[in-house]
């Protein structure tokens, strides 16, 4: 896999990561929603308005394109895995913005993880 491929991927795999982040951002302050219609319904419409959906909303649709432009140039096999890299992404970020636990368990597996990718990407 050449550097544009690869930067191609990771800049899909940033914009997956952020529209993550924006999605639990828009949800943080609801808490839980409740899984009977007129719960979800309340919850849905004040959804609607809050910025962070439509942002995350907006990084998957453009994460979508670049995702195509990837998949023109590498292997599905490849670059699918390559995903995973979201994984530890939004768990450095989750613990950063969210004060979500980050513990030695969750960063061996994290860097399993890249391990992983760079074998990969090696191939």
């Amino acid at each position: 896999m050449n550097i544009v491929s690869f930067c191609i991927i990771l800049t899909g795999v940033l914009l997956n990561a952020v529209a993550q982040l924006a999605l639990k951002a828009s949800v943080r302050e609801m808490g839980a929603i409740g899984l009977n219609f007129s719960s979800s319904a309340t919850a849905f419409l004040r959804l609607a308005c809050e910025p962070f959906l439509w942002a995350g909303l907006v990084c998957y649709g453009i994460s979508v394109v670049v995702w195509i432009l990837a998949l023109s140039r590498v292997d599905v096999s490849i670059a699918y895995p390559m995903l995973s890299m979201g994984y530890v992404v939004n768990a450095f970020f989750a613990w950063q913005l969210f004060g979500e636990s980050m513990n030695p368990a969750r960063l061996i597996g994290m860097g399993i993880v890249l391990l992983g990718v760079y074998v990969l990407a090696r191939s």
